[in-house]
């Protein structure tokens, strides 16, 4: 039985490597542990401002991906001409697009994919092309889902923090609902899901009961709970949640 992939995303790694200057922590050291740890893949999001995750840092880790027959590179971003010259330059396995400004802090919406149509669908193209699994970042509503589906795109990631916003509070099961919906939506269009912002520990395990989920990507909640509990229980405990999910 195959288990959802836990993708690390090294961003915040990086932030606190660009605080100081220099290379230390090492974001490729980092990587390297991870994956030693049983982390099925490396995920970066490389900005314009290179204010975390720099273009260096995109070779290298996708230099040791490739050394790791299991362990998948995605590279997340605006699908700007500079960060596509990146992505088929590098070719990791998979390339998600998100709708990001210059000025974005974090990633904090889903592509509205029927207007972004004339951006998105010759991106696909080009990503299909050069061999790179493609993945579009969306809300958890059926209809971007097969806007997704219908516009050439291999996966899409769940943008979920409306779900882990809610994990403490009445409208929880409100949220959840809406992303069963969304996966229901991806089995009917035959679109594979990834799932990413604010996961962790906690809430981790009930969101992977709600359907096939192939993948995914924790950064920042992830490296905060290396910080508190150690990198080793932390990567161990992520692992048998993934472990548990049925695909």
């Amino acid at each position: 039985m195959l288990m959802t992939r836990l993708s690390v995303n090294l961003n915040k790694i990086a932030l606190l490597r660009n605080s100081r200057g220099g290379n230390y922590p090492s974001v490729a050291e980092f990587a390297g542990r991870f994956i030693a740890l049983g982390a099925g893949g490396i995920t970066v999001h490389p900005r314009e401002d290179e204010r975390h995750t720099r273009r260096a840092d995109v070779h290298v880790l996708a230099e040791i991906c490739r050394s790791h027959e299991q362990v998948e590179f995605n590279i997340e971003g605006y699908p700007s001409p500079d960060f596509l010259n990146l992505v088929c330059e590098v070719k990791p396995d998979q390339c998600t697009l998100v709708p990001d400004t210059v000025d974005q802090i974090t990633s904090d919406h889903g592509w509205d994919i029927e207007n972004s149509s004339s951006i998105l669908v010759p991106v696909l193209d080009r990503l299909r092309c050069a061999g790179i699994r493609s993945s579009l970042f969306v809300d958890p509503d059926p209809l971007q889902v097969e806007a997704a589906s219908k516009a050439g795109a291999d996966r899409i990631e769940l943008y979920t923090e409306l779900y882990a916003s809610s994990y403490h509070g009445e409208e929880r099961p409100v949220a959840l609902s809406a992303y069963c919906e969304a996966v229901r939506a991806a089995q009917l269009f035959s679109i594979g899901v990834n799932a990413g912002h604010d996961l962790n520990l906690e809430n981790l395990s009930e969101f992977l009961s709600i359907g096939e989920i192939l993948e995914v990507s924790i950064g920042h909640a992830l490296t905060v709970e290396c910080i508190e509990h150690g990198i080793r229980h932390v990567i161990s405990n992520y692992l048998r949640i993934c472990a548990q999910a049925e695909i």
